[in-house]
């Protein structure tokens, strides 16, 4: 069922729109928070677990999804129209990262690091998803040490020291590997038409 205010998931659950919830946050109204909530807590959850596993307890893979919430809350104007989604996303992942190190945890190299937009996400991210699917591919296709590599820098934003001390590298080897993993996601992209030729 579809109203002016919003619509009924699969699950029967009325969501209100996007609009009317970033409305009611901009004037500070705490209906607004719960409908953000409502509405996206499954895809915070799912991003915030698929970095933290098992690494930790519940109760506080649950305080990192809300201090995602609480975040959204006290930034406002971070929220815009169409990108809710995905900042909500790039926090979650931010907050469940740097959770893990403070508790010197490990951070887990998952086969879906590189996720691709499903057909529930924006239209703007299904534009994505073709590019996506092609770093997707120019990461799979590095050696086993190349990939990790590749991963723990521009997914897990560890820097060339820190992958160097927990790989046992010198930092020239891991520079040279990243570089080697840029050439190769160029290379893909470029077939494909997404980048120019120098």
């Amino acid at each position: 069922m579809i109203s002016e205010s919003g619509f009924q998931n699969s699950s029967g659950v009325f969501l209100m729109r996007e609009e009317i919830i970033l409305q009611k946050i901009y004037a500070g109204d705490p209906a607004g928070l719960e409908a953000l909530m409502e509405r996206y807590i499954p895809y915070v959850s799912a991003v915030v677990w698929n970095i933290l596993r098992n690494s930790m307890p519940l109760e506080d893979g649950e305080e990192v999804v809300s201090d995602v919430f609480l975040a959204a809350w006290r930034q406002p104007s971070a929220l815009r129209p169409g990108s809710v989604k995905s900042w909500l996303g790039a926090v979650a992942r931010n907050k469940a990262k740097n959770r893990l190190r403070r508790m010197d945890r490990t951070l887990p190299l998952e086969e879906d690091a590189l996720d691709i937009p499903g057909p529930d996400d924006p239209p703007g991210d299904l534009e994505r998803a073709e590019e996506r699917r092609l770093v997707r591919q120019a990461v799979d296709s590095l050696p086993g040490q190349d990939r990790e590599i590749f991963l723990r820098h521009y997914y897990y934003t560890q820097t060339v020291q820190e992958i160097s001390l927990c790989m046992r590298l010198n930092e020239s080897t891991v520079k040279t590997k990243l570089r080697r993993g840029r050439m190769k996601l160029k290379e893909i992209l470029t077939r494909e038409g997404f980048l120019r030729e120098a």
